[in-house]
């Protein structure tokens, strides 16, 4: 029988010489399935590879750095958590989808690690029923479009993404992914937050978007919900706070969306039968409200707040505007007045192109929107008309006040 002090320098060794090693795949090679695997503080040499079930979690702050090759870390196996790692240094490849993490399974958890300088963020490929959370993303100090997602799903379902730190990054890109869940996480200093595509019923809600070129598009992704969140400052000029292209019953709710080129853009349904709705939501300090292109109709708009817009609302397009349905706005231009005293205007708000039929027909001359000789035509043409203005909207009982106090 070998004395158990001899069983201990054993250990011992061996425990040395993996440390010595400092290859992550020694130490996951090791490792048995179901195994919680806690990594002691120090650098590891990557790329590395997990397949199989296993927790890889840190004690200390752990390193994995991939020596500038592939992705740092790629899991194919279900039931996997990563959790509290430092991961940089992933190749430069944008074919090879180089990153941080590659992930492919169900029921993973990829939790409070930090993600740096790497190409791409986090990829999940055909992943299912995982969650996504408290991470802090960045991709590398370089021109936006030579960066890599800070978080790409692709033909992923059942997910959860929350309360994630992502910055200087290119996109959020959703491709043929239904039913997720983005909620509480912050994009900051990037190209497109959320870019969605073919990825139907997913739900954004709690997010802040600040500083992007756009805040969220989402094209042919059909049921969409958007709601709460704080979409600030996306003056691309030609971005938006949300743009929706083909995209049919959508619901975009309660969002502050200030300080944007447009703060909506959308076309018009798909199908007849659907609809895109805008509720409660505070429109406020863009150069366009909302931005209708394409045929008319088809959009509902109830409760929301338009204040301090250079346009409020822009509708290009065939089409009659009474197939829109606009009720219970407030309006910041509104000339009525409520003499009942019940919340709402006395007399329907009606928007019409006057004198914004120039930039309309001819888009240069918007350079010179809000100067004294438009402004001057603008008037001319309110008082004594020389060519019929045509309806852009009609709100049939304008609110007085905003129905919700925004911060």
């Amino acid at each position: 029988m070998i004395p158990r002090f001899i069983l201990a320098l054993l250990g011992l060794f061996l425990s040395l010489a993996a440390a010595a090693d400092q290859s992550l795949q020694a130490w996951i090679d090791t490792a048995l399935p179901g195994t919680v695997l806690r990594l002691p503080a120090g650098t590891y040499r990557g790329p590395a590879h997990i397949t199989k079930p296993l927790t890889l979690e840190s004690i200390g702050k752990v390193v994995i750095d991939g020596g500038g090759k592939g992705t740092v870390l790629t899991v194919k196996s279900d039931h996997v958590t990563i959790r509290g790692l430092t991961l940089r240094n992933s190749g430069d490849s944008h074919d090879a989808i180089d990153g941080g993490i590659m992930a492919e399974g169900s029921h993973l958890l990829i939790e409070n690690n930090v993600i740096e300088d790497v190409l791409f963020g986090i990829s999940l490929h055909q992943t299912t029923d995982s969650v996504v959370r408290h991470n802090r993303i960045r991709s590398r100090p370089v021109d936006s479009a030579e960066r890599g997602d800070g978080l790409r799903l692709w033909y992923s379902t059942g997910n959860r993404v929350e309360d994630n730190d992502i910055a200087q990054i290119r996109d959020i890109t959703v491709s043929n992914s239904p039913r997720n869940r983005y909620t509480g996480n912050t994009i900051r200093d990037s190209r497109r937050a959320f870019n969605f595509l073919f990825s139907h019923r997913s739900i954004v809600e709690r997010n802040l978007l600040e500083k992007n070129s756009t805040g969220i598009i989402a094209l042919n992704s059909e049921g969409m919900i958007i709601r709460h969140n704080r979409i600030l400052h996306a003056m691309d000029a030609s971005g938006a706070g949300v743009a929706l292209k083909e995209t049919s019953a959508a619901l975009v709710q309660g969002n502050e969306i200030v300080h944007c080129a447009h703060g909506i853009m959308a076309d018009s349904p798909m199908n007849p039968l659907n609809r895109i709705v805008f509720v409660d939501n505070l429109i406020a300090h863009n150069i366009t409200g909302i931005y209708f292109y394409g045929a008319k109709g088809g959009h509902i708009a109830i409760n929301n707040s338009f204040h301090s817009n250079l346009w409020p609302v822009t509708i290009i397009g065939d089409g009659d505007p009474m197939n829109d349905t606009w009720w219970g706005n407030s309006w910041d231009n509104y000339e009525g007045f409520d003499l009942d005293g019940d919340g709402f205007g006395d007399q329907a708000h009606e928007l019409r192109a006057w004198a914004d039929r120039i930039w309309i027909e001819t888009p240069s001359a918007t350079f010179f929107r809000n100067s004294p000789i438009l402004e001057l035509l603008d008037f001319l043409e309110k008082l004594a008309p020389f060519s019929p203005p045509s309806l852009i909207l009609r709100d049939t009982a304008p609110r007085m006040k905003p129905l919700r106090r925004y911060n």
